[in-house]
């Protein structure tokens, strides 16, 4: 079964304190719910999520929800999921999870960390999972994408096909995942250019459609003729923008080629359903552990560039395979370093006899 509760309906059941039949009643009438039967032998072991967006956005809460999808049919769990979790309720919505006896909790964001910190410790038995979180204890672990990896390598392409020398990176917030996919961007294009002006904004909502098109014309009309994004419902509006204007731009979390042929270079996938799916594999295996479980380009079915535009110069998709394969291979690593006083993130090349990390000659980032 996969239940589909709207955050009201979710809270005021769980508060009344109804029993499963009378909530599976009132569930069934709304539209977006579906059920499957549940297979023997794993009987009571439920799942659910935790989601901050819509899961029809063909990104990132698709993505989500595609996961425990795919975990109820390998595992034959008890699924559910609530969409659209504000900040203000997303304890509310883990806790109620927590009391009707879901085994596994997954909260999709870093921007659930706060509330898993709080919930978890009243719930010892349940197992709480923050994707792209950064938090770890006994009945708590983060999943990680490398998304610094994927970015790298979207920005050589960036830099290597620019005309304007200038990049920028659109994201919905600023937390270590979007801060780690903008350094990886930043190091990748650096590569190629040392001195190209990467701008950074960050729009306050990932699915805000006219923000993200306004952040983009106004991007556009700074110069910037490479949008690397990072929005859910709202990352259509940054790509078919660009293809308008005619700047090229990056598809994120699923393959997005075909929502703007004439722009998009290729896109940083992440295969989140089959991440969420081995974490419950081994949550249902009692193997999880209070870890962060980090995935990188090692797995090529997780995470992979999608396909290549059109546009794409084929010495390009050269170059880019080639770093890719650098990286798997660890000829290329990223390594822990300050920067102007801060903490951030270097690659290093092993081969390189000076043994010295690779920073940006110029600091040229803007937030």
């Amino acid at each position: 079964m996969t239940t589909n509760f709207s955050r009201r309906e979710f809270i005021l059941l769980g508060s009344a304190g109804f029993g499963t039949s009378l909530l599976l009643q009132a569930c069934s009438n709304k539209p977006t719910t579906t059920t499957a039967t549940t297979t023997g032998g794993t009987e009571g072991f439920k799942i659910a999520i935790a989601l901050p967006g819509i899961i029809t956005d063909k990104g990132w809460n698709q993505s989500g929800y595609e996961g425990i999808n795919l975990a109820k049919q390998k595992l034959g769990a008890e699924t559910a999921y609530v969409e659209k979790v504000a900040q203000a309720d997303q304890t509310e919505v883990l806790t109620d999870f927590a009391r009707k006896g879901y085994n596994l909790i997954f909260a999709h964001g870093g921007q659930f960390d706060a509330a898993i910190e709080q919930v978890a410790s009243q719930f010892p038995n349940t197992f709480f999972v923050g994707v792209n979180g950064n938090l770890k204890a006994e009945n708590i672990a983060s999943l990680r994408i490398d998304h610094l990896q994927a970015s790298y390598l979207c920005g050589i392409i960036g830099a290597s096909v620019t005309k304007s020398n200038k990049l920028a990176y659109i994201a919905g917030e600023k937390f270590p995942a979007t801060e780690g996919e903008l350094r990886g961007f930043e190091l990748g294009a650096r590569s190629v250019k040392p001195n190209i002006q990467i701008t950074s904004t960050f729009t306050g909502d990932w699915n805000d459609v006219a923000k993200a098109k306004e952040t983009t014309l106004a991007l556009i009309s700074s110069g910037a003729d490479v949008i690397y994004q990072w929005l859910d419902n709202a990352s259509a509006a940054v790509l078919q923008t660009a293809g308008e204007k005619g700047v090229y731009a990056f598809g994120n979390t699923k393959d997005q080629l075909e929502v703007a042929p004439k722009a998009v270079l290729t896109s940083a996938v992440k295969r989140l359903d089959l991440a969420i799916a081995y974490i419950a594999e081994l949550a249902k295996q009692k193997q999880i552990k209070g870890q962060i479980y980090t995935i990188g380009l090692e797995r090529t079915d997780i995470l992979f560039l999608g396909k290549f535009g059109a546009i794409l110069p084929e010495a390009v998709k050269q170059k880019v395979l080639n770093a890719k394969q650098e990286i798997v291979n660890k000829k290329i690593v990223f390594e822990d370093c300050k920067e102007a006083g801060k903490d951030t993130r270097c690659v290093r090349n092993p081969t390189d006899k000076s043994g010295g990390l690779k920073k940006p000659t110029s600091d040229q980032i803007q937030s």
